[in-house]
Protein backbone atom coordinates (compact mmCIF):
# COMPACT_ATOMS: atom_id res chain seq x y z
CA UNK A 1 0.00 0.00 0.00
CA UNK A 2 1.47 3.65 -1.16
CA UNK A 3 0.86 5.91 1.73
CA UNK A 4 -0.53 9.00 2.13
CA UNK A 5 1.17 11.22 -0.62
CA UNK A 6 2.51 14.56 0.21
CA UNK A 7 0.97 16.12 -3.14
CA UNK A 8 -2.25 16.05 -2.04
CA UNK A 9 -4.43 19.05 -1.58
CA UNK A 10 -6.19 20.05 1.81
CA UNK A 11 -8.71 21.54 0.37
CA UNK A 12 -11.59 20.08 -2.07
CA UNK A 13 -11.43 20.27 -5.61
CA UNK A 14 -12.37 22.45 -7.47
CA UNK A 15 -13.22 23.00 -11.54
CA UNK A 16 -13.45 20.49 -13.50
CA UNK A 17 -12.01 16.73 -12.72
CA UNK A 18 -8.54 16.15 -12.88
CA UNK A 19 -8.20 12.65 -14.23
CA UNK A 20 -12.11 11.69 -16.30
CA UNK A 21 -13.87 9.21 -14.15
CA UNK A 22 -13.87 5.52 -14.64
CA UNK A 23 -10.18 4.09 -14.04
CA UNK A 24 -9.05 2.18 -11.40
CA UNK A 25 -5.72 1.86 -10.39
CA UNK A 26 -5.17 -1.11 -12.22
CA UNK A 27 -6.24 0.58 -15.47
CA UNK A 28 -4.15 3.57 -14.87
CA UNK A 29 -0.94 1.44 -14.72
CA UNK A 30 -1.84 -0.32 -17.51
CA UNK A 31 -2.98 2.33 -20.27
CA UNK A 32 0.34 4.20 -18.95
CA UNK A 33 2.84 1.58 -19.11
CA UNK A 34 1.10 -0.29 -22.30
CA UNK A 35 2.75 2.92 -24.19
CA UNK A 36 6.07 1.60 -23.25
CA UNK A 37 5.78 -1.82 -22.65
CA UNK A 38 3.22 -2.50 -26.21
CA UNK A 39 4.45 -5.18 -28.39
CA UNK A 40 2.36 -2.67 -31.35
CA UNK A 41 4.94 -0.20 -33.01
CA UNK A 42 3.33 2.86 -34.49
CA UNK A 43 4.46 3.84 -37.48
CA UNK A 44 3.32 7.73 -36.90
CA UNK A 45 6.36 7.01 -33.47
CA UNK A 46 8.61 5.75 -36.80
CA UNK A 47 7.96 8.82 -39.13
CA UNK A 48 8.52 11.13 -36.45
CA UNK A 49 12.11 9.78 -35.14
CA UNK A 50 13.14 9.51 -38.61
CA UNK A 51 12.31 13.09 -39.60
CA UNK A 52 13.76 14.15 -36.30
CA UNK A 53 16.51 11.93 -36.74
CA UNK A 54 17.22 13.48 -40.43
CA UNK A 55 17.57 16.89 -38.99
CA UNK A 56 19.74 15.85 -35.56
CA UNK A 57 22.38 14.12 -38.47
CA UNK A 58 22.02 17.99 -40.53
CA UNK A 59 22.93 19.58 -37.00
CA UNK A 60 25.53 16.86 -37.16
CA UNK A 61 27.32 17.83 -40.38
CA UNK A 62 26.97 21.76 -39.69
CA UNK A 63 28.48 21.24 -36.74
CA UNK A 64 31.18 19.44 -38.18
CA UNK A 65 31.54 21.58 -41.04
CA UNK A 66 31.78 24.33 -38.29
CA UNK A 67 34.71 23.32 -36.35
CA UNK A 68 36.38 22.18 -39.32
CA UNK A 69 36.54 25.60 -41.11
CA UNK A 70 35.76 28.09 -38.02
CA UNK A 71 32.73 30.34 -37.37
CA UNK A 72 33.04 32.24 -40.68
CA UNK A 73 30.64 30.08 -42.19
CA UNK A 74 28.08 31.66 -39.82
CA UNK A 75 26.85 35.51 -40.98
CA UNK A 76 27.90 37.03 -37.84
CA UNK A 77 30.29 39.64 -38.40
CA UNK A 78 31.85 43.11 -36.86
CA UNK A 79 29.56 44.46 -35.33
CA UNK A 80 27.31 41.61 -34.97
CA UNK A 81 29.24 39.71 -32.82
CA UNK A 82 26.58 37.65 -31.41
CA UNK A 83 24.21 35.81 -34.35
CA UNK A 84 21.88 32.59 -33.91
CA UNK A 85 23.87 30.72 -31.34
CA UNK A 86 23.34 32.96 -28.67
CA UNK A 87 19.50 33.39 -29.74
CA UNK A 88 18.94 30.09 -29.92
CA UNK A 89 21.21 29.76 -26.50
CA UNK A 90 18.75 31.98 -24.31
CA UNK A 91 15.38 30.81 -26.41
CA UNK A 92 15.98 27.38 -25.80
CA UNK A 93 17.02 28.30 -21.70
CA UNK A 94 13.62 29.57 -21.93
CA UNK A 95 11.45 26.76 -23.32
CA UNK A 96 13.35 24.95 -20.10
CA UNK A 97 11.67 26.89 -18.00
CA UNK A 98 8.12 25.36 -17.63
CA UNK A 99 8.91 22.11 -16.68
CA UNK A 100 10.72 23.16 -13.57
CA UNK A 101 7.60 25.78 -13.11
CA UNK A 102 5.13 22.79 -13.78
CA UNK A 103 7.43 20.17 -11.36
CA UNK A 104 8.73 21.90 -8.22
CA UNK A 105 6.39 25.36 -8.04
CA UNK A 106 3.31 23.72 -8.68
CA UNK A 107 4.04 21.01 -6.51
CA UNK A 108 4.82 23.43 -3.74
CA UNK A 109 1.76 24.80 -3.71
CA UNK A 110 -0.09 21.38 -4.25
CA UNK A 111 -1.81 22.17 -7.62
CA UNK A 112 -2.84 18.70 -8.42
CA UNK A 113 -3.64 19.50 -12.29
CA UNK A 114 -0.16 19.73 -12.65
CA UNK A 115 0.22 15.86 -12.65
CA UNK A 116 -0.61 14.78 -15.85
CA UNK A 117 1.93 17.03 -17.84
CA UNK A 118 4.84 17.21 -15.18
CA UNK A 119 6.69 14.30 -16.07
CA UNK A 120 7.24 15.22 -19.96
CA UNK A 121 7.44 19.05 -19.14
CA UNK A 122 10.47 17.62 -16.82
CA UNK A 123 11.74 15.63 -20.09
CA UNK A 124 11.09 18.33 -22.33
CA UNK A 125 13.14 20.56 -19.84
CA UNK A 126 16.65 18.48 -19.98
CA UNK A 127 16.49 17.97 -23.55
CA UNK A 128 16.29 22.37 -24.35
CA UNK A 129 18.74 22.40 -21.86
CA UNK A 130 20.79 20.19 -23.23
CA UNK A 131 19.91 21.75 -27.07
CA UNK A 132 21.03 25.49 -25.17
CA UNK A 133 24.07 24.25 -23.60
CA UNK A 134 25.92 23.48 -26.54
CA UNK A 135 25.62 27.01 -28.32
CA UNK A 136 28.45 28.21 -26.25
CA UNK A 137 30.33 25.76 -27.09
CA UNK A 138 29.43 26.17 -30.79
CA UNK A 139 29.88 30.05 -30.55
CA UNK A 140 33.82 29.56 -29.60
CA UNK A 141 34.51 27.73 -32.38
CA UNK A 142 37.14 26.02 -30.83
CA UNK A 143 35.62 23.12 -28.61
CA UNK A 144 38.97 22.36 -27.50
CA UNK A 145 39.06 25.94 -25.25
CA UNK A 146 35.94 25.08 -23.64
CA UNK A 147 37.44 24.63 -20.21
CA UNK A 148 37.97 28.07 -20.48
CA UNK A 149 34.50 28.43 -18.87
CA UNK A 150 35.27 26.83 -15.58
CA UNK A 151 37.52 28.25 -13.06
CA UNK A 152 40.64 26.30 -13.57
CA UNK A 153 43.61 27.56 -11.81
CA UNK A 154 44.95 29.93 -13.89
CA UNK A 155 48.37 31.48 -13.02
CA UNK A 156 48.44 33.93 -15.66
CA UNK A 157 44.98 35.65 -14.40
CA UNK A 158 44.35 36.42 -17.59
CA UNK A 159 41.15 33.71 -18.23
CA UNK A 160 38.25 33.39 -17.29
CA UNK A 161 36.84 36.28 -16.66
CA UNK A 162 34.53 36.40 -13.82
CA UNK A 163 33.23 39.88 -13.99
CA UNK A 164 31.62 38.43 -17.63
CA UNK A 165 27.98 37.22 -17.69
CA UNK A 166 28.97 34.05 -19.93
CA UNK A 167 31.22 33.12 -17.44
CA UNK A 168 27.80 33.05 -15.09
CA UNK A 169 25.81 31.39 -17.32
CA UNK A 170 28.32 28.35 -17.51
CA UNK A 171 27.39 27.93 -13.38
CA UNK A 172 23.32 29.19 -13.43
CA UNK A 173 22.54 26.85 -16.10
CA UNK A 174 24.42 23.75 -14.91
CA UNK A 175 23.39 23.76 -11.31
CA UNK A 176 19.54 24.21 -13.56
CA UNK A 177 20.67 21.24 -15.43
CA UNK A 178 21.50 19.64 -12.16
CA UNK A 179 18.65 20.02 -10.13
CA UNK A 180 16.36 19.38 -13.06
CA UNK A 181 18.36 16.33 -13.45
CA UNK A 182 17.98 14.83 -10.49
CA UNK A 183 14.70 15.91 -9.80
CA UNK A 184 13.13 14.14 -12.80
CA UNK A 185 15.15 10.91 -12.21
CA UNK A 186 13.93 10.73 -8.39
CA UNK A 187 10.41 11.14 -9.88
CA UNK A 188 10.52 8.57 -12.15
CA UNK A 189 12.04 5.69 -9.91
CA UNK A 190 8.50 4.64 -9.06
CA UNK A 191 7.21 4.14 -12.30
CA UNK A 192 10.36 2.26 -13.38
CA UNK A 193 9.80 -0.21 -10.81
CA UNK A 194 6.43 -0.52 -12.20
CA UNK A 195 7.76 -1.16 -15.42
CA UNK A 196 10.33 -3.65 -13.86
CA UNK A 197 7.65 -5.75 -12.68
CA UNK A 198 5.62 -5.31 -16.08
CA UNK A 199 8.44 -6.27 -18.28
CA UNK A 200 8.04 -9.66 -20.42
CA UNK A 201 11.73 -9.42 -21.06
CA UNK A 202 14.45 -10.25 -19.44
CA UNK A 203 16.53 -7.46 -20.76
CA UNK A 204 14.05 -5.04 -19.87
CA UNK A 205 13.03 -6.22 -16.47
CA UNK A 206 17.10 -5.47 -15.67
CA UNK A 207 17.21 -2.16 -17.23
CA UNK A 208 14.56 -1.10 -15.47
CA UNK A 209 15.49 -2.96 -12.42
CA UNK A 210 18.88 -1.43 -12.27
CA UNK A 211 17.25 2.18 -12.48
CA UNK A 212 14.56 1.81 -9.73
CA UNK A 213 17.87 1.29 -7.54
CA UNK A 214 16.01 -1.25 -5.84
CA UNK A 215 12.55 0.70 -5.42
CA UNK A 216 10.10 -2.01 -3.59
CA UNK A 217 7.76 0.57 -2.25
CA UNK A 218 8.21 -0.21 1.13
CA UNK A 219 6.69 2.65 3.74
CA UNK A 220 10.80 3.84 4.22
CA UNK A 221 10.99 3.91 0.40
CA UNK A 222 8.01 6.60 0.12
CA UNK A 223 9.06 8.32 3.18
CA UNK A 224 12.22 9.26 1.60
CA UNK A 225 11.10 9.77 -1.77
CA UNK A 226 8.58 12.44 -0.21
CA UNK A 227 11.55 14.15 1.17
CA UNK A 228 13.58 14.40 -1.39
CA UNK A 229 10.95 15.65 -4.06
CA UNK A 230 10.40 18.27 -1.61
CA UNK A 231 14.01 19.35 -1.19
CA UNK A 232 14.17 19.42 -4.69
CA UNK A 233 11.55 21.43 -5.17
CA UNK A 234 12.58 24.05 -3.34
CA UNK A 235 15.89 23.86 -4.93
CA UNK A 236 14.63 24.11 -7.98
CA UNK A 237 11.88 27.09 -7.31
CA UNK A 238 14.45 29.80 -7.10
CA UNK A 239 16.65 28.05 -10.24
CA UNK A 240 12.95 30.04 -12.14
CA UNK A 241 13.98 33.08 -11.07
CA UNK A 242 17.94 32.76 -10.87
CA UNK A 243 18.71 30.95 -14.54
CA UNK A 244 17.02 33.36 -16.84
CA UNK A 245 18.04 36.24 -14.54
CA UNK A 246 21.23 35.92 -14.99
CA UNK A 247 21.08 34.80 -18.93
CA UNK A 248 19.33 38.82 -19.02
CA UNK A 249 22.97 40.17 -17.29
CA UNK A 250 24.44 38.66 -20.77
CA UNK A 251 22.66 41.99 -22.13
CA UNK A 252 22.11 44.10 -19.63
CA UNK A 253 25.28 44.55 -17.97
CA UNK A 254 26.76 45.65 -21.68
CA UNK A 255 26.08 49.18 -22.31
CA UNK A 256 24.70 48.86 -26.06
CA UNK A 257 21.53 50.83 -26.38
CA UNK A 258 18.40 48.77 -25.80
CA UNK A 259 20.78 46.23 -23.49
CA UNK A 260 21.26 48.71 -20.73
CA UNK A 261 18.19 48.20 -18.92
CA UNK A 262 17.02 47.22 -15.36
CA UNK A 263 13.83 45.77 -16.45
CA UNK A 264 15.43 42.48 -18.58
CA UNK A 265 15.70 40.05 -15.26
CA UNK A 266 11.90 40.35 -14.62
CA UNK A 267 10.94 40.25 -18.42
CA UNK A 268 13.50 37.80 -19.46
CA UNK A 269 11.96 35.45 -16.70
CA UNK A 270 8.34 36.36 -17.65
CA UNK A 271 8.93 35.52 -21.24
CA UNK A 272 10.71 32.23 -20.17
CA UNK A 273 7.78 30.85 -18.53
CA UNK A 274 5.61 32.07 -21.50
CA UNK A 275 7.82 30.26 -23.85
CA UNK A 276 8.29 27.58 -21.60
CA UNK A 277 4.34 27.04 -21.61
CA UNK A 278 3.41 27.39 -24.81
CA UNK A 279 6.51 24.40 -25.97
CA UNK A 280 4.72 22.63 -23.48
CA UNK A 281 1.30 23.01 -24.91
CA UNK A 282 2.54 22.61 -28.77
CA UNK A 283 4.06 18.71 -27.32
CA UNK A 284 0.88 18.16 -24.62
CA UNK A 285 -1.61 18.65 -27.47
CA UNK A 286 -0.48 16.36 -30.42
CA UNK A 287 0.72 13.74 -27.65
CA UNK A 288 -2.97 13.53 -26.00
CA UNK A 289 -4.01 12.64 -29.52
CA UNK A 290 -1.91 10.07 -30.88
CA UNK A 291 -1.60 8.37 -27.58
CA UNK A 292 -5.39 8.54 -26.88
CA UNK A 293 -4.85 10.33 -23.45
CA UNK A 294 -7.42 12.70 -22.74
CA UNK A 295 -8.95 11.41 -20.03
CA UNK A 296 -5.34 11.61 -18.89
CA UNK A 297 -4.06 15.47 -20.51
CA UNK A 298 -8.08 17.49 -19.78
CA UNK A 299 -8.99 20.19 -21.04
CA UNK A 300 -8.97 21.48 -17.50
CA UNK A 301 -5.29 20.96 -18.18
CA UNK A 302 -4.93 23.05 -21.31
CA UNK A 303 -7.11 25.72 -20.19
CA UNK A 304 -4.89 26.28 -16.96
CA UNK A 305 -1.78 26.18 -18.95
CA UNK A 306 -3.52 29.16 -21.83
CA UNK A 307 -4.37 30.93 -18.58
CA UNK A 308 -0.76 30.65 -17.60
CA UNK A 309 0.53 31.54 -21.02
CA UNK A 310 -2.10 35.06 -20.81
CA UNK A 311 -0.69 35.85 -17.66
CA UNK A 312 3.14 35.90 -18.35
CA UNK A 313 2.07 37.42 -21.89
CA UNK A 314 0.62 40.30 -20.30
CA UNK A 315 3.88 40.98 -18.28
CA UNK A 316 6.12 40.72 -21.68
CA UNK A 317 3.57 43.37 -23.05
CA UNK A 318 4.23 45.24 -19.67
CA UNK A 319 7.88 44.44 -20.63
CA UNK A 320 7.60 45.78 -24.28
CA UNK A 321 5.91 48.94 -22.70
CA UNK A 322 8.51 49.98 -19.96
CA UNK A 323 11.18 49.54 -22.62
CA UNK A 324 10.03 51.76 -25.10
CA UNK A 325 8.92 54.13 -22.15
CA UNK A 326 12.05 54.78 -20.93
CA UNK A 327 14.17 54.93 -23.58
CA UNK A 328 12.17 57.88 -24.60
CA UNK A 329 11.92 59.29 -20.95
CA UNK A 330 15.37 59.07 -20.60
CA UNK A 331 16.22 61.67 -23.31
CA UNK A 332 18.82 59.49 -24.25
CA UNK A 333 19.45 60.21 -27.86
CA UNK A 334 21.28 56.71 -28.30
CA UNK A 335 18.41 54.66 -26.68
CA UNK A 336 16.02 56.44 -28.19
CA UNK A 337 17.17 55.64 -32.02
CA UNK A 338 17.58 52.03 -30.56
CA UNK A 339 13.81 51.71 -30.38
CA UNK A 340 12.72 53.82 -33.34
CA UNK A 341 15.78 51.91 -35.11
CA UNK A 342 13.51 48.71 -33.92
CA UNK A 343 10.30 50.13 -35.38
CA UNK A 344 11.66 51.60 -38.57
CA UNK A 345 14.70 50.11 -39.24
CA UNK A 346 15.65 47.49 -41.83
CA UNK A 347 14.72 44.63 -39.48
CA UNK A 348 11.30 46.10 -38.69
CA UNK A 349 9.35 43.39 -39.81
CA UNK A 350 10.93 40.89 -37.17
CA UNK A 351 9.58 43.65 -34.60
CA UNK A 352 6.12 44.27 -36.07
CA UNK A 353 6.30 40.44 -36.47
CA UNK A 354 7.12 39.77 -32.26
CA UNK A 355 4.47 42.21 -31.66
CA UNK A 356 2.18 40.57 -33.18
CA UNK A 357 2.97 37.01 -31.94
CA UNK A 358 3.69 37.82 -28.62
CA UNK A 359 1.33 40.42 -27.80
CA UNK A 360 -1.92 40.81 -30.10
CA UNK A 361 -2.60 36.75 -31.00
CA UNK A 362 -2.50 35.94 -27.50
CA UNK A 363 -5.36 38.38 -26.01
CA UNK A 364 -7.99 35.91 -27.79
CA UNK A 365 -6.94 33.42 -24.81
CA UNK A 366 -9.70 36.04 -23.47
CA UNK A 367 -11.63 34.39 -24.58
CA UNK A 368 -13.53 31.06 -23.54
CA UNK A 369 -14.45 29.77 -26.57
CA UNK A 370 -10.83 30.02 -27.56
CA UNK A 371 -9.18 28.03 -24.58
CA UNK A 372 -11.37 25.37 -24.93
CA UNK A 373 -10.71 24.87 -28.82
CA UNK A 374 -7.47 22.79 -29.11
CA UNK A 375 -6.90 23.42 -32.28
CA UNK A 376 -6.64 27.28 -31.34
CA UNK A 377 -4.85 26.71 -28.59
CA UNK A 378 -2.53 24.78 -30.76
CA UNK A 379 -2.21 27.24 -33.52
CA UNK A 380 -1.42 30.03 -30.55
CA UNK A 381 0.87 28.24 -28.98
CA UNK A 382 3.31 27.52 -31.70
CA UNK A 383 2.81 31.41 -32.71
CA UNK A 384 4.00 32.47 -29.25
CA UNK A 385 7.10 29.90 -29.78
CA UNK A 386 8.00 31.73 -33.26
CA UNK A 387 7.60 35.53 -31.41
CA UNK A 388 9.56 34.28 -28.48
CA UNK A 389 12.04 33.56 -31.10
CA UNK A 390 11.87 36.69 -32.60
CA UNK A 391 12.33 38.49 -29.61
CA UNK A 392 15.88 37.41 -28.36
CA UNK A 393 16.80 38.09 -32.68
CA UNK A 394 15.28 41.69 -32.12
CA UNK A 395 17.48 41.69 -28.98
CA UNK A 396 20.42 40.47 -30.28
CA UNK A 397 20.81 41.41 -33.71
CA UNK A 398 19.09 44.51 -33.86
CA UNK A 399 20.49 46.37 -30.54
CA UNK A 400 24.39 45.26 -32.21
CA UNK A 401 23.59 46.31 -35.95
CA UNK A 402 24.06 49.97 -35.19
CA UNK A 403 24.95 51.16 -31.57
CA UNK A 404 27.02 54.36 -30.88
CA UNK A 405 29.28 54.55 -34.07
CA UNK A 406 27.66 54.78 -37.19
CA UNK A 407 30.80 54.65 -38.76
CA UNK A 408 31.14 50.46 -37.68
CA UNK A 409 26.91 49.95 -38.46
CA UNK A 410 26.55 46.98 -40.27
CA UNK A 411 23.89 44.39 -41.28
CA UNK A 412 23.61 40.80 -40.19
CA UNK A 413 22.05 38.27 -43.01
CA UNK A 414 22.25 34.67 -41.40
CA UNK A 415 23.84 31.69 -43.88
CA UNK A 416 22.29 28.53 -44.89
CA UNK A 417 24.74 26.83 -41.87
CA UNK A 418 22.80 29.41 -39.04
CA UNK A 419 19.64 27.88 -40.07
CA UNK A 420 20.80 24.25 -40.42
CA UNK A 421 22.27 24.83 -36.83
CA UNK A 422 18.70 26.10 -36.00
CA UNK A 423 16.90 23.29 -37.40
CA UNK A 424 19.45 20.72 -36.58
CA UNK A 425 18.70 21.75 -32.60
CA UNK A 426 15.19 21.16 -33.00
CA UNK A 427 15.99 17.83 -34.23
CA UNK A 428 18.23 16.83 -31.29
CA UNK A 429 15.21 18.03 -29.43
CA UNK A 430 12.55 15.90 -31.03
CA UNK A 431 15.24 12.96 -31.26
CA UNK A 432 15.67 12.62 -27.49
CA UNK A 433 11.77 13.04 -27.01
CA UNK A 434 10.24 10.45 -28.90
CA UNK A 435 13.29 7.86 -27.38
CA UNK A 436 11.66 9.64 -24.09
CA UNK A 437 8.19 8.89 -24.90
CA UNK A 438 9.08 5.62 -26.38
CA UNK A 439 11.10 3.89 -23.21
CA UNK A 440 9.85 5.89 -20.37
CA UNK A 441 6.19 6.61 -19.22
CA UNK A 442 5.33 10.46 -20.48
CA UNK A 443 3.41 10.27 -17.24
CA UNK A 444 3.41 9.39 -13.81
CA UNK A 445 2.32 6.38 -13.05
CA UNK A 446 2.20 6.53 -9.15
CA UNK A 447 0.55 10.43 -9.43
CA UNK A 448 -2.22 9.43 -11.40
CA UNK A 449 -2.83 6.14 -9.26
CA UNK A 450 -3.36 8.70 -6.00
CA UNK A 451 -5.48 10.72 -8.06
CA UNK A 452 -7.85 7.51 -8.67
CA UNK A 453 -7.59 6.85 -4.68
CA UNK A 454 -8.61 9.89 -3.85
CA UNK A 455 -11.70 9.87 -6.08
CA UNK A 456 -12.43 6.40 -5.27
CA UNK A 457 -12.68 7.27 -1.23
CA UNK A 458 -15.04 9.58 -2.04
Amino acid sequence: MEPESLHRASEPPTGPPVLEPGYTVGSVSDKISSIVLGQRRRPGWFFGFALSFALLMMLLYAVTYLFAIGVGIWGINIPIGWGFAIINFVWWIGIGHAGTLISAILLLLRQKWRTSINRFAEAMTLFAVSCAGMFPILHMGRPWLAYWLFPYPNTMGTWPQFRSPLVWDVFAVSTYATVSLLFWFVGLIPDLATLRDRAKSRLKQVVYGILAMGWRGSAVHWHRYEVASLLLAGLATPLVVSVHTVVSFDFSAAIVPGWHTTIFPPYFVAGAIYSGFAMVMTLAIPIRKFYHLEDFITMRHLENMAKVMLATGLIVAYGYMMETFMAFYSADTFERYAFLNRMRGPYMIAYWSLILCNILIPQSLWSRKVRSSVPALFVIAIIVNIGMWLERFVIVVISLHRDFLPSSWGMYYPTRWDWMTLFGSMGLFLTLLYLFIRYLPMISIFEMRTLVEEEEKK
